[in-house]
C-alpha cells in the first residue's frame, strides 16, 4: 500500500522554487518524489534557486535520502523537520546541501 505523500512546487516573488512535500517518503512513493524534484530542478535553472522543503515530513527512508544525495548539487537549501536533522547528519547529506531544520 502506498504511503500518502502530497507534492506542491510554488513559485516566490523573487525567483525561488520551493518543492513542498507532506507525508512520509519511502519505497513506495520515492518515484514520485524524484520526478516533482527533477521538475522543480528544472523550473529552478536561471532562477534564484531550489528550496526542498520537507518541513511536513516526518519519516524518510534511505531511496529518499539517495534521490535527495543524487541531487544534491541541484538543491540550495533542504528543509526538514526537526526530527529528521539527525538522518540527514549521519547519512552525510549535511556535508552535500544546506539542511536547515524547520523553524
Amino acid at each position: 500500500m502506498p504511503t500518502a505523500l502530497t507534492l506542491d512546487i510554488i513559485h516566490r516573488a523573487d525567483g525561488t522554487v520551493v518543492l513542498v512535500a507532506d507525508g512520509e517518503i519511502d519505497l513506495s512513493n520515492v518515484d514520485d518524489f524524484s520526478r516533482a524534484l527533477t521538475a522543480a530542478t528544472a523550473e529552478a535553472v536561471g532562477g534564484a534557486g531550489l528550496v526542498a522543503d520537507l518541513a511536513s515530513v516526518e519519516y524518510v527512508d534511505s531511496a529518499a535520502i539517495n534521490v535527495l544525495s543524487a541531487r544534491a548539487g541541484q538543491i540550495g537549501t533542504l528543509v526538514v523537520h526537526p526530527l529528521l536533522m539527525t538522518i540527514f547528519d549521519i547519512s552525510g547529506l549535511s556535508e552535500l546541501v544546506t539542511v536547515e531544520p524547520a523553524r
